[in-house]
């Protein structure tokens, strides 16, 4: 089964949905974003979730204080990283160490062998040179082959939406996906009917694999 992680939540009505939906985990983002949330706001809406769907916390280059701090403080099952982050700053997270690999074009991203046994997961993102994920924009998934050899589970993220992640479970074949702004209205606010679509293209695409 593809896990379905969908970043960027602001509102608990948003979670809700998800998660009746059977979505697997949420994520909230910590780092400058319109999508940010102070760590009150996710603990409120974390201690709300039903049993069984993961809370992810989402920081760019954190020192390791804040990053325990919000994991104790939100109830974090899992740290996403989307900086700079080392394979040693990583393993001192563990076991809730994911870390975003964020892809630019053309280049193959041998760097993933380096977080071998240092994280849970690595989540493939398009790279931009104005901001460090939420771009809306894809990436050539052809590039997954290299990190998909490492074998750490592989998170796609990267403009994904109802129209595409079909075609993008059937080629790259991730463990999970992860979306935000392809089932949203604006930035932080969900739309119920493009999630509910965008969980039955993921269900569809496994059928057929």
């Amino acid at each position: 089964m593809t896990r379905v992680k969908v970043c960027g939540i602001t509102r608990w009505e948003d979670a809700l949905a998800a998660c009746r939906l059977g979505v697997h985990a949420l994520g909230f983002i910590f780092a400058p974003s319109p999508r940010r949330v102070t760590m009150t706001q996710a603990r409120e809406i974390i201690r709300r979730l039903p049993p069984f769907v993961l809370a992810v916390g989402v920081f760019v280059d954190p020192d390791l204080c804040t990053v325990e701090r919000a994991v104790s403080f939100c109830g974090l099952d899992l740290v996403q990283l989307h900086g700079d982050e080392t394979p040693d700053f990583c393993r001192q997270l563990m076991p809730r160490a994911v870390k975003t690999l964020r892809i630019r074009p053309g280049e193959v991203p041998y760097v993933a062998r380096r977080y071998r046994d240092k994280v849970r997961a690595l989540l493939m993102d398009t790279y931009s040179p104005d901001a460090p994920g939420g771009t809306g924009k894809t990436f050539d998934w052809d590039l997954a082959a290299p990190v998909l050899q490492t074998g750490i589970p592989v998170v796609l993220s990267g403009g994904l939406k109802p129209s595409n992640v079909g075609q993008a479970i059937s080629k790259v074949r991730p463990w999970a996906v992860d979306v935000n702004s392809g089932v949203e209205k604006g930035p932080g606010v969900k739309d119920p009917g493009l999630l509910e679509v965008f969980m039955k293209e993921v269900r569809r695409a496994e059928r057929k694999i």
